[in-house]
């Protein structure tokens, strides 16, 4: 029967998890005791459970102490060790260092023409060949700086060029027709007195208009007067209807159709 794979997580039932630690502790002891025997290796185990209990195993004759001492010695050793190895490295790096810097040093005095007592006929060939090579990138960036320099001028003359000729141009027009800008002041002066004209029309047109709205005003309100007055006569001579039968000429001849007709009688009374 093939076993599942244990779960590695904290056991939650208190029982289990007391009987797992007595089962794997005592495996853990055994492979220590077993690596001790095959390997001729000191083995030294110390374990302490969830309740604090200690448990330990040494496979050596003097015990878990001299193991411990041993330990201790060899780690400070180790740390010893690694601190001046670590000081060793950053020596040699700062001499590194103060080397570079003086060969840059004496690099710059021999490009300055100093300190050259001391090189060969090949050292002052190359020398000389570094010197004509720097030469020669500074007079190209030189002529590159130059030849900026100059599209920039031609634009600002191009730009002035065409800024003159313009002023040229209208300098010779004045002079060819001087009287061009005194006729466009008259014209002006004579399209505002027309309309000038043309608004005072439009005034006297709208003062006719208003009289014309007042006249009209004045009759409406006459005949107003006039229709009042016929009213209060109206109200002062009342009518009086009566129904009347029409004379026939011939009293034995009857009628076809009945007739009616309407009598009407005014009282006027004195005031």
């Amino acid at each position: 029967m093939v076993r599942g794979k244990t779960v590695i997580e904290r056991i939650e039932n208190t029982t289990s998890r007391q009987v797992t630690f007595s089962k794997r502790k005592s495996g853990l002891f055994k492979k220590a005791r077993e690596l001790g025997v095959l390997c001729d290796a000191q083995v030294a185990v110390v374990l302490f459970s969830n309740t604090g209990r200690l448990y330990d195993y040494s496979n050596c004759n003097s015990g878990m102490k001299s193991i411990i001492e041993r330990y201790q010695h060899v780690k400070e050793g180790q740390q010893f060790m690694s601190a001046s190895a670590e000081a060793k490295f950053w020596q040699a790096e700062g001499e590194r260092l103060r080397q570079q810097l003086h060969n840059l040093q004496e690099n710059h005095r021999q490009l300055l023409g100093q300190h050259l007592s001391g090189l060969g006929l090949e050292d002052m060939r190359g020398l000389e060949s570094q010197l004509e090579t720097s030469i020669h990138n500074i007079r190209l960036t030189k002529d590159q700086l130059m030849i900026d320099e100059i599209e920039e001028l031609n634009k600002k003359v191009n730009a002035f060029t065409i800024t003159m000729l313009g002023t040229t141009t209208i300098l010779h027009f004045m002079s060819k027709w001087p009287n061009v800008f005194e006729l466009q002041e008259s014209l002006v002066h004579q399209e505002n007195i027309e309309l000038h004209k043309k608004l005072n029309i439009i005034r006297q047109e709208n003062i006719y208009l208003q009289n014309k709205l007042n006249g009209e005003a004045e009759v409406n309100g006459t005949i107003t007067s006039s229709s009042s007055q016929y009213s209060t006569a109206a109200r002062e001579d009342p009518v009086r209807l009566e129904l009347s039968h029409p004379d026939h000429a011939e009293r034995d001849e009857q009628p076809e159709l009945p007739m009616l007709g309407l009598k009407v009688f005014t009282t006027r009374t004195g005031r």
